[in-house]
């Protein structure tokens, strides 16, 4: 059960085991999206579209009838990993052995949706993967696994996914190696040390400069590739505000003499460099709104090279409501 591609890698690992078999798979209905608003398969259903493999996408499990078509596989175990519906416990009480998940954070630690963006907009320097059994509460099962995961220092939401992705994939293989030769062992979680990782609004991805330039970088990281770190600035007093999405650099240099949170500082050390609260952040590369991405000589000679001085600063988001 599993939507995303961190999902699909699960999944990847299970197909390659010989060991287990793969009776169907659950992933979430067909969702629009991109600017057709088309319904695109989620990468899951993709993975299992080819392997012959039955898929079923309810929308819920309220219905007894989707309740008993999943106990007439009669399965040994559910896997769960990123499927984005909440089983009740009829579902949960189907699995010959148990329901397991697999969790993109040290549990107890970020439960919920977003683990891993939350964690690198924070600061946090390890993450990991838990293997849980699954109750009916939000990630807060008993524990069978954990791995630890450093995050560096250049590490994105993207490419940290793709690691504890394949991280998961592996460590629930062990597991399930495990359960068939006996038992496995199950701590319950500290709820002292429970925080939690609600899923991530767009708004959230605006940059606040007036922040210090680590946590400006944290959140950048955090929110690449999807929905991507943004600001808004204005070419001119007349001109409407452009969205700009920054890529995610580098804490830089001290802040020049009179320099304000937000103030565009122009190239330097072939960046793009933003005032923050204490020091220059630079931005490697932009993508201006319906641009392709640019990097920042680029954008700075094919924009910031057409303004004057006084267009050298960020802006709020327009009063319609652009931070979405």
């Amino acid at each position: 059960m599993g939507t995303p591609q961190f999902a699909a890698t699960v999944l990847e690992h299970v197909l390659a085991c010989d060991d287990v078999t793969v009776a169907a798979v659950y992933t979430q209905p067909d969702r629009p999206c991109g600017r057709g608003k088309k319904c695109q398969p989620g990468a899951v259903k993709t993975l299992a579209l080819t392997t012959g493999l039955p898929i079923h996408q309810p929308e819920s499990f309220k219905d007894p009838a989707e309740v008993e078509r999943l106990a007439a596989y009669k399965p040994d175990v559910l896997i769960v990993a990123a499927y984005g519906m909440i089983l009740p416990q009829a579902v949960l009480d189907i699995p010959r052995l148990m329901p397991i998940n697999v969790h993109a954070s040290l549990l107890p630690a970020w439960r919920g949706a977003a683990p891993i963006e939350r964690a690198i907009a924070a600061g946090d320097t390890l993450t990991g993967v838990t293997i849980m059994r699954m109750v009916a509460a939000l990630d807060a099962g008993p524990m069978i696994m954990q791995r630890v995961l450093a995050i560096g220092p250049a590490d994105t939401a993207g490419s940290l996914r793709a690691e504890l992705a394949d991280l998961g994939g592996r460590l629930l293989l062990h597991t399930l190696r495990r359960l068939r030769t006996g038992g496995v062992p199950m701590v319950e979680q500290d709820p002292e040390k429970v925080t939690y990782a609600k899923k991530i609004d767009k708004a959230e991805a605006l940059i606040d400069w007036t922040r210090p330039a680590a946590e400006v970088h944290n959140l950048i990281r955090a929110m690449t590739p999807h929905p991507g770190a943004f600001f808004f600035w204005k070419p001119a007093p007349d001109k409407e505000a452009l969205r700009i999405i920054a890529h995610p650099g580098r804490v830089g240099c001290p802040l020049p003499p009179g320099a304000r949170p937000g103030d565009i500082l122009g190239l330097l050390e072939c960046h793009l460099g933003v005032a923050c609260a204490d020091a220059v952040y630079f931005i490697p590369t932009v993508v201006p709104a319906g641009k392709r991405p640019m990097d920042a000589k680029a954008f700075s000679c094919g924009y910031l090279g057409k303004c004057d001085d006084d267009a050298m600063a960020v802006c709020g988001p327009p009063k319609s409501g652009g931070a979405a």
